[in-house]
Protein backbone atom coordinates (compact mmCIF):
# COMPACT_ATOMS: atom_id res chain seq x y z
CA UNK A 1 0.00 0.00 0.00
CA UNK A 2 1.00 3.59 -1.01
CA UNK A 3 2.82 5.28 2.43
CA UNK A 4 0.25 8.40 1.81
CA UNK A 5 -2.80 7.81 -0.06
CA UNK A 6 -4.20 4.95 -2.07
CA UNK A 7 -7.23 6.93 -3.39
CA UNK A 8 -7.86 10.92 -2.97
CA UNK A 9 -10.57 12.76 -0.12
CA UNK A 10 -13.42 12.96 -2.94
CA UNK A 11 -13.02 9.50 -4.68
CA UNK A 12 -14.33 7.44 -2.46
CA UNK A 13 -18.15 6.01 -3.13
CA UNK A 14 -20.57 3.34 -1.96
CA UNK A 15 -19.38 0.60 -4.43
CA UNK A 16 -15.86 0.90 -2.91
CA UNK A 17 -17.62 -0.03 0.64
CA UNK A 18 -15.91 -3.10 1.87
CA UNK A 19 -12.05 -2.00 0.96
CA UNK A 20 -9.42 -1.01 3.35
CA UNK A 21 -7.99 2.39 1.61
CA UNK A 22 -5.17 5.30 2.94
CA UNK A 23 -5.90 8.73 2.88
CA UNK A 24 -4.09 12.04 3.74
CA UNK A 25 -4.58 15.44 3.71
CA UNK A 26 -5.65 17.84 6.28
CA UNK A 27 -8.13 18.11 9.61
CA UNK A 28 -10.70 20.70 8.42
CA UNK A 29 -13.45 19.65 11.15
CA UNK A 30 -13.85 17.99 14.11
CA UNK A 31 -16.68 16.63 15.99
CA UNK A 32 -17.22 14.65 19.36
CA UNK A 33 -20.17 12.82 19.91
CA UNK A 34 -19.63 11.40 23.39
CA UNK A 35 -17.02 9.28 22.68
CA UNK A 36 -17.15 9.13 18.91
CA UNK A 37 -14.98 11.10 16.82
CA UNK A 38 -16.05 12.35 13.82
CA UNK A 39 -13.42 14.18 11.32
CA UNK A 40 -14.09 15.82 7.94
CA UNK A 41 -10.32 15.44 6.08
CA UNK A 42 -9.54 17.46 3.24
CA UNK A 43 -7.41 17.49 0.14
CA UNK A 44 -7.45 19.53 -3.42
CA UNK A 45 -9.93 17.16 -4.29
CA UNK A 46 -12.63 17.51 -1.60
CA UNK A 47 -13.09 15.48 1.76
CA UNK A 48 -13.95 12.32 3.21
CA UNK A 49 -15.80 11.68 6.48
CA UNK A 50 -13.28 10.08 9.49
CA UNK A 51 -15.28 8.07 12.26
CA UNK A 52 -13.13 6.69 15.34
CA UNK A 53 -15.22 5.13 18.05
CA UNK A 54 -14.85 5.15 21.24
CA UNK A 55 -12.01 2.87 22.64
CA UNK A 56 -10.34 3.11 19.36
CA UNK A 57 -6.60 2.62 19.64
CA UNK A 58 -5.98 6.22 17.87
CA UNK A 59 -8.83 7.96 19.36
CA UNK A 60 -6.94 9.85 22.03
CA UNK A 61 -4.35 10.97 19.08
CA UNK A 62 -7.18 11.94 16.92
CA UNK A 63 -8.50 13.85 19.93
CA UNK A 64 -5.39 15.87 20.55
CA UNK A 65 -4.83 16.70 16.52
CA UNK A 66 -5.81 20.06 15.70
CA UNK A 67 -7.55 20.91 12.79
CA UNK A 68 -5.44 21.81 9.83
CA UNK A 69 -2.69 19.12 10.94
CA UNK A 70 -2.09 17.25 7.83
CA UNK A 71 -2.62 13.46 8.47
CA UNK A 72 -2.74 10.24 7.02
CA UNK A 73 -5.75 7.73 8.07
CA UNK A 74 -5.87 3.94 7.10
CA UNK A 75 -9.29 1.95 7.28
CA UNK A 76 -12.22 0.10 6.26
CA UNK A 77 -14.77 1.95 3.91
CA UNK A 78 -18.03 1.81 5.53
CA UNK A 79 -21.32 2.91 4.01
CA UNK A 80 -23.41 5.56 6.14
CA UNK A 81 -26.76 5.00 7.70
CA UNK A 82 -29.49 6.44 5.66
CA UNK A 83 -30.49 9.21 8.15
CA UNK A 84 -26.64 9.95 7.68
CA UNK A 85 -26.42 10.59 4.03
CA UNK A 86 -25.29 13.41 2.87
CA UNK A 87 -26.32 14.54 -0.35
CA UNK A 88 -24.55 17.03 -1.24
CA UNK A 89 -21.13 15.56 -0.86
CA UNK A 90 -19.65 13.30 -3.67
CA UNK A 91 -18.56 11.03 -0.99
CA UNK A 92 -21.51 11.80 1.38
CA UNK A 93 -22.94 7.67 1.33
CA UNK A 94 -19.47 6.45 3.27
CA UNK A 95 -17.39 7.18 6.10
CA UNK A 96 -13.69 5.98 6.38
CA UNK A 97 -13.54 3.99 9.96
CA UNK A 98 -9.63 4.78 11.11
CA UNK A 99 -7.67 1.81 12.28
CA UNK A 100 -4.57 3.80 11.72
CA UNK A 101 -3.94 7.67 12.41
CA UNK A 102 -0.63 9.19 11.71
CA UNK A 103 -0.03 12.96 11.84
CA UNK A 104 2.45 14.22 9.67
CA UNK A 105 2.64 17.20 10.47
CA UNK A 106 1.11 19.19 13.94
CA UNK A 107 -0.64 22.43 12.72
CA UNK A 108 -0.06 25.36 15.49
CA UNK A 109 -2.79 27.51 16.03
CA UNK A 110 -4.23 28.87 13.44
CA UNK A 111 -4.51 33.16 12.76
CA UNK A 112 -8.04 32.31 11.27
CA UNK A 113 -9.97 29.44 10.35
CA UNK A 114 -10.39 27.73 7.37
CA UNK A 115 -13.22 26.30 7.92
CA UNK A 116 -16.81 28.54 8.30
CA UNK A 117 -17.31 31.55 7.05
CA UNK A 118 -15.37 33.78 9.20
CA UNK A 119 -14.73 37.50 7.85
CA UNK A 120 -11.05 37.50 8.12
CA UNK A 121 -9.19 41.25 7.14
CA UNK A 122 -7.53 40.96 3.86
CA UNK A 123 -3.88 41.72 5.34
CA UNK A 124 -3.87 38.49 7.56
CA UNK A 125 -5.07 36.78 4.38
CA UNK A 126 -2.02 38.20 2.44
CA UNK A 127 0.31 37.61 5.28
CA UNK A 128 -1.17 34.04 5.56
CA UNK A 129 -1.71 33.34 1.93
CA UNK A 130 -0.82 29.54 1.97
CA UNK A 131 -3.93 28.74 4.65
CA UNK A 132 -5.71 31.30 3.01
CA UNK A 133 -5.79 28.88 -0.63
CA UNK A 134 -6.93 25.98 1.53
CA UNK A 135 -10.45 28.00 1.42
CA UNK A 136 -12.62 26.41 -0.71
CA UNK A 137 -13.73 29.28 -2.58
CA UNK A 138 -10.21 30.93 -3.18
CA UNK A 139 -9.26 27.28 -3.79
CA UNK A 140 -11.74 26.83 -6.90
CA UNK A 141 -10.60 30.27 -7.92
CA UNK A 142 -7.11 29.04 -8.53
CA UNK A 143 -8.30 26.12 -10.56
CA UNK A 144 -10.61 28.22 -11.99
CA UNK A 145 -7.87 30.19 -13.60
CA UNK A 146 -5.71 27.35 -14.62
CA UNK A 147 -8.20 25.92 -16.96
CA UNK A 148 -8.84 29.25 -18.35
CA UNK A 149 -5.22 29.86 -19.29
CA UNK A 150 -5.17 25.77 -20.49
CA UNK A 151 -8.54 26.44 -22.51
CA UNK A 152 -7.03 29.77 -23.75
CA UNK A 153 -3.95 28.02 -24.66
CA UNK A 154 -5.55 25.15 -26.63
CA UNK A 155 -7.83 27.62 -28.80
CA UNK A 156 -4.96 29.70 -30.03
CA UNK A 157 -3.06 26.91 -31.37
CA UNK A 158 -6.33 25.47 -32.51
CA UNK A 159 -6.68 28.74 -34.55
CA UNK A 160 -3.34 28.36 -35.57
CA UNK A 161 -0.75 30.11 -33.63
CA UNK A 162 2.27 29.47 -31.79
CA UNK A 163 3.26 30.00 -28.54
CA UNK A 164 6.55 31.86 -28.10
CA UNK A 165 8.24 33.45 -25.38
CA UNK A 166 9.72 36.95 -25.30
CA UNK A 167 12.03 38.76 -23.03
CA UNK A 168 11.52 39.51 -19.22
CA UNK A 169 14.82 41.78 -19.54
CA UNK A 170 14.73 44.60 -21.75
CA UNK A 171 14.76 47.91 -22.33
CA UNK A 172 12.93 50.45 -21.48
CA UNK A 173 9.07 50.96 -23.43
CA UNK A 174 6.77 54.09 -23.09
CA UNK A 175 3.75 51.66 -22.32
CA UNK A 176 1.80 54.57 -20.33
CA UNK A 177 3.12 53.27 -16.85
CA UNK A 178 6.23 52.97 -14.58
CA UNK A 179 8.95 50.27 -15.27
CA UNK A 180 10.32 48.13 -12.90
CA UNK A 181 14.16 48.55 -13.16
CA UNK A 182 16.61 45.92 -12.83
CA UNK A 183 20.55 47.33 -12.30
CA UNK A 184 22.51 46.13 -14.64
CA UNK A 185 25.35 44.82 -12.82
CA UNK A 186 28.29 44.75 -15.53
CA UNK A 187 26.95 47.89 -16.71
CA UNK A 188 27.42 50.25 -14.13
CA UNK A 189 24.80 53.23 -14.31
CA UNK A 190 22.44 51.18 -16.57
CA UNK A 191 19.05 49.59 -16.12
CA UNK A 192 17.24 47.02 -17.55
CA UNK A 193 13.08 47.00 -17.44
CA UNK A 194 10.93 44.59 -16.68
CA UNK A 195 8.12 44.46 -19.77
CA UNK A 196 5.07 46.57 -19.43
CA UNK A 197 3.96 44.27 -22.22
CA UNK A 198 5.72 42.48 -24.81
CA UNK A 199 4.43 44.96 -27.63
CA UNK A 200 7.76 45.94 -29.65
CA UNK A 201 8.52 42.32 -29.44
CA UNK A 202 5.71 40.83 -30.82
CA UNK A 203 5.75 43.30 -33.55
CA UNK A 204 9.38 42.49 -34.24
CA UNK A 205 8.20 38.86 -34.70
CA UNK A 206 6.21 39.22 -37.28
CA UNK A 207 9.05 41.74 -39.10
CA UNK A 208 10.84 37.79 -38.51
CA UNK A 209 8.58 35.62 -40.46
CA UNK A 210 6.55 34.15 -37.63
CA UNK A 211 3.58 35.42 -38.71
CA UNK A 212 0.53 34.12 -36.07
CA UNK A 213 2.00 34.73 -32.28
CA UNK A 214 0.51 34.14 -29.33
CA UNK A 215 1.65 33.56 -25.65
CA UNK A 216 0.42 33.60 -21.92
CA UNK A 217 2.12 36.55 -21.00
CA UNK A 218 3.63 38.02 -18.08
CA UNK A 219 3.47 42.04 -17.81
CA UNK A 220 4.92 44.10 -15.18
CA UNK A 221 3.59 47.54 -14.60
CA UNK A 222 4.55 50.14 -11.14
CA UNK A 223 1.39 51.47 -11.21
CA UNK A 224 -0.90 52.23 -8.14
CA UNK A 225 -3.94 49.11 -7.37
CA UNK A 226 -7.23 49.22 -8.15
CA UNK A 227 -10.24 46.08 -7.92
CA UNK A 228 -9.72 45.26 -11.65
CA UNK A 229 -5.75 45.95 -11.54
CA UNK A 230 -2.92 44.34 -9.75
CA UNK A 231 -0.41 46.95 -8.96
CA UNK A 232 2.86 44.41 -9.80
CA UNK A 233 2.23 42.11 -12.71
CA UNK A 234 -0.41 40.53 -14.11
CA UNK A 235 -0.84 38.29 -17.75
CA UNK A 236 -2.58 38.32 -20.76
CA UNK A 237 -3.67 36.16 -23.80
CA UNK A 238 -0.54 38.35 -26.00
CA UNK A 239 -1.49 37.29 -29.55
CA UNK A 240 -0.54 39.12 -32.74
CA UNK A 241 -0.86 38.41 -36.59
CA UNK A 242 0.42 39.72 -40.09
CA UNK A 243 -1.05 40.75 -42.92
CA UNK A 244 -4.30 41.39 -40.82
CA UNK A 245 -6.94 43.53 -40.60
CA UNK A 246 -8.76 44.73 -37.46
CA UNK A 247 -12.08 43.32 -38.80
CA UNK A 248 -9.85 39.76 -39.35
CA UNK A 249 -8.01 40.46 -35.54
CA UNK A 250 -11.79 40.57 -33.97
CA UNK A 251 -13.00 37.48 -35.91
CA UNK A 252 -9.62 35.40 -34.66
CA UNK A 253 -10.40 36.64 -30.74
CA UNK A 254 -14.03 36.76 -30.70
CA UNK A 255 -14.56 32.42 -30.78
CA UNK A 256 -11.87 32.07 -28.32
CA UNK A 257 -13.59 34.49 -26.13
CA UNK A 258 -17.24 33.92 -26.87
CA UNK A 259 -15.38 30.01 -26.21
CA UNK A 260 -13.78 30.17 -22.95
CA UNK A 261 -17.12 32.96 -21.77
CA UNK A 262 -19.35 29.81 -22.54
CA UNK A 263 -17.11 27.01 -21.27
CA UNK A 264 -16.67 28.10 -17.89
CA UNK A 265 -19.01 30.87 -17.67
CA UNK A 266 -21.71 27.82 -15.53
CA UNK A 267 -24.43 28.21 -18.21
CA UNK A 268 -24.58 32.33 -17.99
CA UNK A 269 -25.49 34.16 -21.12
CA UNK A 270 -22.75 35.04 -23.43
CA UNK A 271 -23.42 37.79 -26.35
CA UNK A 272 -22.72 35.76 -29.89
CA UNK A 273 -19.65 36.45 -32.00
CA UNK A 274 -19.93 38.96 -34.09
CA UNK A 275 -19.74 41.51 -31.15
CA UNK A 276 -21.16 44.86 -31.79
CA UNK A 277 -18.98 47.34 -32.60
CA UNK A 278 -19.04 50.91 -30.71
CA UNK A 279 -17.34 53.74 -32.22
CA UNK A 280 -15.06 56.15 -29.22
CA UNK A 281 -17.38 59.09 -29.95
CA UNK A 282 -20.50 56.93 -29.94
CA UNK A 283 -19.65 55.49 -26.59
CA UNK A 284 -18.60 58.59 -24.95
CA UNK A 285 -21.79 60.42 -26.26
CA UNK A 286 -24.55 57.41 -25.80
CA UNK A 287 -22.70 55.39 -22.48
CA UNK A 288 -20.59 58.07 -21.08
CA UNK A 289 -17.54 55.72 -21.05
CA UNK A 290 -15.29 54.02 -23.49
CA UNK A 291 -15.85 50.76 -21.24
CA UNK A 292 -19.38 50.46 -21.64
CA UNK A 293 -21.78 47.80 -19.91
CA UNK A 294 -24.15 46.75 -22.14
CA UNK A 295 -26.56 44.97 -19.25
CA UNK A 296 -27.27 48.78 -18.45
CA UNK A 297 -30.16 49.38 -20.47
CA UNK A 298 -29.83 53.48 -20.17
CA UNK A 299 -29.30 55.60 -23.06
CA UNK A 300 -27.75 59.26 -22.60
CA UNK A 301 -29.25 61.65 -24.92
CA UNK A 302 -27.76 65.22 -26.23
CA UNK A 303 -30.58 67.78 -24.89
CA UNK A 304 -27.91 70.95 -25.22
CA UNK A 305 -30.21 72.49 -27.79
CA UNK A 306 -32.94 72.15 -25.58
CA UNK A 307 -31.86 74.68 -23.16
CA UNK A 308 -29.90 77.02 -25.08
CA UNK A 309 -31.53 80.18 -25.20
CA UNK A 310 -34.12 79.04 -22.18
CA UNK A 311 -35.38 79.93 -19.40
CA UNK A 312 -32.91 77.63 -17.25
CA UNK A 313 -30.12 80.18 -16.79
CA UNK A 314 -27.25 77.72 -15.37
CA UNK A 315 -28.02 75.64 -18.58
CA UNK A 316 -28.89 78.10 -20.89
CA UNK A 317 -25.26 79.63 -20.14
CA UNK A 318 -23.46 76.64 -20.29
CA UNK A 319 -25.18 76.08 -23.87
CA UNK A 320 -24.30 79.42 -24.76
CA UNK A 321 -20.45 78.74 -23.97
CA UNK A 322 -19.88 75.84 -26.04
CA UNK A 323 -20.61 72.70 -23.46
CA UNK A 324 -23.32 70.18 -23.21
CA UNK A 325 -25.91 69.53 -21.98
CA UNK A 326 -26.75 65.19 -20.83
CA UNK A 327 -29.61 63.39 -20.23
CA UNK A 328 -29.48 60.31 -18.39
CA UNK A 329 -32.87 58.77 -17.89
CA UNK A 330 -34.36 57.20 -14.83
CA UNK A 331 -37.43 54.95 -15.98
CA UNK A 332 -40.30 54.38 -13.23
CA UNK A 333 -38.41 57.26 -11.08
CA UNK A 334 -40.93 59.44 -10.89
CA UNK A 335 -42.88 57.79 -8.26
CA UNK A 336 -39.65 57.64 -5.89
CA UNK A 337 -40.09 59.75 -2.75
CA UNK A 338 -37.99 63.00 -2.47
CA UNK A 339 -35.28 61.42 -1.12
CA UNK A 340 -34.15 59.83 -3.83
CA UNK A 341 -33.53 62.88 -5.58
CA UNK A 342 -31.94 64.40 -2.53
CA UNK A 343 -29.49 61.21 -2.53
CA UNK A 344 -28.72 61.36 -5.81
CA UNK A 345 -27.43 65.41 -4.97
CA UNK A 346 -25.23 64.36 -2.22
CA UNK A 347 -23.90 61.95 -4.21
CA UNK A 348 -23.18 64.57 -7.35
CA UNK A 349 -21.48 66.81 -4.91
CA UNK A 350 -19.36 64.00 -3.42
CA UNK A 351 -18.18 63.64 -6.67
CA UNK A 352 -16.90 66.32 -7.60
CA UNK A 353 -20.06 67.77 -9.23
CA UNK A 354 -22.40 71.08 -8.11
CA UNK A 355 -25.14 68.89 -7.97
CA UNK A 356 -28.00 66.63 -10.32
CA UNK A 357 -30.81 68.29 -11.46
CA UNK A 358 -33.57 66.29 -12.78
CA UNK A 359 -37.25 66.96 -14.14
CA UNK A 360 -40.33 64.28 -12.81
CA UNK A 361 -43.39 63.64 -15.75
CA UNK A 362 -46.61 63.01 -15.40
CA UNK A 363 -50.03 62.93 -17.46
CA UNK A 364 -49.46 66.92 -17.24
CA UNK A 365 -46.06 67.21 -17.92
CA UNK A 366 -42.63 67.87 -16.43
CA UNK A 367 -42.12 68.91 -12.15
CA UNK A 368 -39.06 69.67 -10.80
CA UNK A 369 -37.13 73.21 -10.62
CA UNK A 370 -35.96 72.86 -13.66
CA UNK A 371 -39.55 72.24 -15.18
CA UNK A 372 -40.78 75.31 -13.65
CA UNK A 373 -37.97 77.66 -15.26
CA UNK A 374 -37.85 75.83 -18.89
CA UNK A 375 -40.75 76.54 -21.42
CA UNK A 376 -43.36 73.41 -21.81
CA UNK A 377 -42.19 72.72 -25.28
CA UNK A 378 -38.47 72.45 -24.10
CA UNK A 379 -39.54 70.02 -21.45
CA UNK A 380 -41.67 67.96 -24.11
CA UNK A 381 -38.40 67.91 -26.23
CA UNK A 382 -36.71 66.25 -23.50
CA UNK A 383 -39.06 63.84 -22.67
CA UNK A 384 -39.21 62.73 -26.10
CA UNK A 385 -35.15 62.59 -27.00
CA UNK A 386 -34.83 60.66 -23.85
CA UNK A 387 -37.62 58.23 -24.44
CA UNK A 388 -39.29 58.80 -21.27
CA UNK A 389 -43.11 58.57 -20.61
CA UNK A 390 -45.15 59.64 -17.10
CA UNK A 391 -44.22 58.23 -14.51
CA UNK A 392 -40.37 58.42 -15.05
CA UNK A 393 -37.70 61.18 -14.64
CA UNK A 394 -34.76 62.26 -16.11
CA UNK A 395 -31.27 63.65 -14.46
CA UNK A 396 -29.14 66.19 -16.26
CA UNK A 397 -25.05 66.30 -16.19
CA UNK A 398 -23.60 69.87 -17.34
CA UNK A 399 -20.41 71.38 -18.58
CA UNK A 400 -17.62 71.38 -21.02
CA UNK A 401 -17.87 67.78 -23.04
CA UNK A 402 -14.84 65.83 -22.00
CA UNK A 403 -16.08 66.30 -18.42
CA UNK A 404 -19.89 66.01 -18.97
CA UNK A 405 -19.25 62.80 -20.96
CA UNK A 406 -17.32 60.72 -18.09
CA UNK A 407 -19.81 62.52 -15.54
CA UNK A 408 -22.96 60.98 -17.16
CA UNK A 409 -21.82 58.04 -17.67
CA UNK A 410 -20.92 57.82 -13.47
CA UNK A 411 -24.86 59.10 -13.24
CA UNK A 412 -25.93 56.00 -15.58
CA UNK A 413 -24.62 53.39 -14.10
CA UNK A 414 -25.53 55.15 -10.50
CA UNK A 415 -28.90 55.57 -11.82
CA UNK A 416 -29.32 51.76 -12.89
CA UNK A 417 -27.45 50.76 -9.63
CA UNK A 418 -30.29 52.46 -7.23
CA UNK A 419 -33.15 51.23 -9.81
CA UNK A 420 -31.46 47.82 -10.07
CA UNK A 421 -32.22 47.54 -13.57
CA UNK A 422 -28.05 46.44 -14.93
CA UNK A 423 -28.92 42.46 -16.03
CA UNK A 424 -26.62 40.58 -13.63
CA UNK A 425 -25.88 36.94 -14.69
CA UNK A 426 -24.36 37.52 -18.05
CA UNK A 427 -21.42 38.56 -19.86
CA UNK A 428 -22.12 41.18 -22.32
CA UNK A 429 -19.08 41.84 -25.05
CA UNK A 430 -18.38 44.53 -27.34
CA UNK A 431 -15.34 46.53 -29.14
CA UNK A 432 -15.10 50.09 -29.22
CA UNK A 433 -13.18 51.33 -32.19
CA UNK A 434 -11.93 54.75 -33.97
CA UNK A 435 -10.30 55.71 -30.90
CA UNK A 436 -8.60 59.20 -31.75
CA UNK A 437 -4.96 59.44 -32.82
CA UNK A 438 -3.84 62.14 -31.07
CA UNK A 439 -5.47 65.03 -27.89
CA UNK A 440 -4.75 67.89 -26.40
CA UNK A 441 -2.78 67.81 -22.94
CA UNK A 442 -4.51 70.35 -21.14
CA UNK A 443 -1.89 70.95 -19.29
CA UNK A 444 0.68 71.86 -21.59
CA UNK A 445 -1.86 72.71 -24.75
CA UNK A 446 0.10 71.00 -27.03
CA UNK A 447 -1.16 67.74 -29.14
CA UNK A 448 -0.22 64.24 -27.43
CA UNK A 449 -0.66 60.96 -28.14
CA UNK A 450 -4.41 59.83 -27.05
CA UNK A 451 -3.44 55.84 -26.68
CA UNK A 452 -0.92 53.71 -28.17
CA UNK A 453 1.04 55.65 -29.96
CA UNK A 454 2.04 52.32 -32.32
CA UNK A 455 -0.96 52.38 -33.63
CA UNK A 456 -1.90 53.06 -37.95
CA UNK A 457 -3.48 56.40 -37.99
CA UNK A 458 -6.84 56.03 -40.57
CA UNK A 459 -5.48 57.61 -43.52
CA UNK A 460 -2.32 56.62 -43.01
CA UNK A 461 0.76 59.62 -44.44
CA UNK A 462 -1.58 61.48 -45.95
CA UNK A 463 -4.15 62.02 -42.85
CA UNK A 464 -0.73 62.97 -40.26
CA UNK A 465 -0.04 65.87 -43.15
CA UNK A 466 -3.81 67.30 -44.27
CA UNK A 467 -5.98 66.88 -41.76
CA UNK A 468 -6.03 68.64 -38.37
CA UNK A 469 -4.57 66.14 -35.31
CA UNK A 470 -7.07 65.84 -33.81
CA UNK A 471 -10.08 64.85 -35.72
CA UNK A 472 -7.54 61.84 -36.95
CA UNK A 473 -8.89 58.47 -35.64
CA UNK A 474 -6.47 55.49 -35.54
CA UNK A 475 -6.86 51.43 -36.08
CA UNK A 476 -7.09 50.79 -32.22
CA UNK A 477 -9.76 48.87 -30.83
CA UNK A 478 -10.65 47.92 -26.59
CA UNK A 479 -12.31 44.51 -26.57
CA UNK A 480 -15.06 45.37 -23.42
CA UNK A 481 -17.34 42.85 -20.98
CA UNK A 482 -19.57 44.00 -18.65
CA UNK A 483 -18.13 47.46 -18.51
CA UNK A 484 -14.65 45.76 -17.99
CA UNK A 485 -11.90 46.50 -20.01
CA UNK A 486 -10.36 43.29 -21.04
CA UNK A 487 -7.56 44.51 -23.85
CA UNK A 488 -6.41 47.13 -25.92
CA UNK A 489 -5.50 46.14 -29.71
CA UNK A 490 -4.74 48.00 -32.65
CA UNK A 491 -3.10 47.56 -36.35
CA UNK A 492 0.29 48.54 -35.87
CA UNK A 493 1.96 51.45 -37.54
CA UNK A 494 4.51 49.19 -39.60
CA UNK A 495 6.16 51.79 -42.28
CA UNK A 496 8.58 54.20 -40.88
CA UNK A 497 7.62 57.48 -42.00
CA UNK A 498 4.44 57.15 -40.86
CA UNK A 499 5.86 56.70 -37.55
CA UNK A 500 8.46 59.34 -37.59
CA UNK A 501 5.73 61.86 -38.83
CA UNK A 502 3.04 60.55 -35.59
CA UNK A 503 5.19 61.06 -33.45
CA UNK A 504 6.65 64.67 -34.90
CA UNK A 505 2.53 65.77 -34.83
CA UNK A 506 3.19 64.72 -30.62
CA UNK A 507 6.66 66.71 -30.56
CA UNK A 508 8.93 63.86 -30.79
CA UNK A 509 11.90 65.04 -32.83
CA UNK A 510 13.26 62.11 -36.07
CA UNK A 511 16.27 61.72 -33.47
CA UNK A 512 14.53 61.15 -30.46
CA UNK A 513 12.32 58.74 -32.03
CA UNK A 514 15.71 56.98 -33.80
CA UNK A 515 16.83 57.00 -30.08
CA UNK A 516 14.32 55.47 -28.01
CA UNK A 517 12.62 53.11 -31.19
CA UNK A 518 15.53 52.67 -33.21
CA UNK A 519 15.49 48.76 -33.29
CA UNK A 520 11.96 48.64 -33.92
CA UNK A 521 12.43 51.25 -36.80
CA UNK A 522 15.00 50.11 -38.36
CA UNK A 523 13.13 46.72 -38.39
CA UNK A 524 10.19 47.87 -40.48
CA UNK A 525 13.02 49.27 -43.01
CA UNK A 526 14.34 45.79 -43.82
CA UNK A 527 11.10 44.68 -44.81
CA UNK A 528 7.89 44.69 -42.40
CA UNK A 529 4.29 43.35 -43.26
CA UNK A 530 1.19 44.86 -42.16
CA UNK A 531 0.15 43.46 -38.73
CA UNK A 532 -2.06 44.10 -35.77
CA UNK A 533 -3.32 42.19 -32.29
CA UNK A 534 -4.57 42.55 -28.99
CA UNK A 535 -4.28 40.89 -25.56
CA UNK A 536 -6.64 40.30 -23.19
CA UNK A 537 -6.28 40.37 -19.24
CA UNK A 538 -6.20 36.74 -18.60
CA UNK A 539 -6.70 37.80 -14.62
CA UNK A 540 -9.58 40.20 -15.84
CA UNK A 541 -11.25 37.16 -17.37
CA UNK A 542 -10.86 35.03 -14.42
CA UNK A 543 -12.20 37.79 -12.33
CA UNK A 544 -15.86 38.16 -14.44
CA UNK A 545 -16.28 34.28 -14.43
CA UNK A 546 -15.73 33.98 -10.82
CA UNK A 547 -18.01 36.53 -10.19
CA UNK A 548 -15.28 38.18 -7.82
CA UNK A 549 -15.12 42.05 -6.91
CA UNK A 550 -11.13 42.15 -6.83
CA UNK A 551 -8.38 40.87 -8.75
CA UNK A 552 -6.54 39.80 -5.97
CA UNK A 553 -9.51 36.84 -5.19
CA UNK A 554 -7.81 35.35 -8.51
CA UNK A 555 -4.73 35.55 -8.09
CA UNK A 556 -2.32 33.22 -6.34
CA UNK A 557 0.16 35.20 -4.26
CA UNK A 558 -0.97 38.70 -4.71
CA UNK A 559 0.46 41.99 -3.22
CA UNK A 560 -1.45 44.44 -1.16
CA UNK A 561 -2.49 47.48 -2.40
CA UNK A 562 0.48 49.38 -1.52
CA UNK A 563 2.39 47.06 -3.84
CA UNK A 564 3.89 44.84 -0.76
CA UNK A 565 4.23 41.15 -0.43
CA UNK A 566 3.27 40.80 3.39
CA UNK A 567 4.33 36.57 3.03
CA UNK A 568 7.38 37.32 1.91
CA UNK A 569 8.55 40.44 2.90
CA UNK A 570 8.97 41.92 -0.23
CA UNK A 571 9.82 45.02 -1.34
CA UNK A 572 12.93 44.61 1.09
CA UNK A 573 16.25 46.14 1.72
CA UNK A 574 19.40 45.04 -0.17
CA UNK A 575 22.37 44.57 2.12
CA UNK A 576 25.43 47.72 1.71
CA UNK A 577 27.62 44.83 -0.02
CA UNK A 578 24.82 44.36 -3.01
CA UNK A 579 24.33 47.49 -3.41
CA UNK A 580 28.01 48.62 -3.90
CA UNK A 581 28.11 45.25 -6.55
CA UNK A 582 25.41 46.99 -8.49
CA UNK A 583 27.16 50.61 -8.45
CA UNK A 584 24.07 51.91 -6.18
CA UNK A 585 23.49 54.70 -3.59
CA UNK A 586 20.23 55.18 -1.85
CA UNK A 587 18.79 58.74 -1.77
CA UNK A 588 16.22 58.21 0.23
CA UNK A 589 13.53 61.01 1.41
CA UNK A 590 14.10 62.44 4.62
CA UNK A 591 11.98 61.62 7.40
CA UNK A 592 9.41 64.46 8.23
CA UNK A 593 10.77 66.73 11.25
CA UNK A 594 8.55 65.90 14.22
CA UNK A 595 7.20 69.16 15.74
CA UNK A 596 6.75 68.72 19.26
CA UNK A 597 3.29 70.31 21.00
CA UNK A 598 4.05 72.62 24.21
Amino acid sequence: MHPYRTHSCAALRAGDAGQTVRLSGWVHSKRDHGGLLFIDLRDHTGMTQIVIPAGSPVLETAEQTRVESVVTVTGEVVLREESTRNPNLPTGDIELRAAEFTVQSAAAVLPFQVAGSENTPEDLRLKYRYIDLRREKVRQNMFLRSRVIASLRNRMVEAGFTEFQTPILTASSPEGARDFLVPARLHPGKFYALPQAPQQFKQLAMVGGLDRYFQIAPCFRDEAARADRSPGEFYQLDFEMAFATQEEVFATLEPVMEGVFREFGGGRPVSPAPFRRIPYAEAMAVYGSDKPDLRNPLLISDVTEAFDGSGFGLFAKIAASGGRIRAIPAPGAGSRPRAFFDKLNTWARENGAGGLGYIIFDADGGKGPIAKNLEAERVEAIREKAGLKPGDAVFFAAGPEGEVSKFSGLVRTKIATELELIEEGRFEFCWVVDFPMFEMNEETGQVDFSHNPFSMPQGGLEALNTKNPLEINAYQYDIVCNGIELSSGAIRNHLPEVMIRAFEIAGYPESEVEARFGGMLNAFRYGAPPHGGAAPGVDRMVMLLADEPNIREVTLFPLNQQGEDLMMGAPTTIEPARMKELHLAPDLPKPKPVVKKD
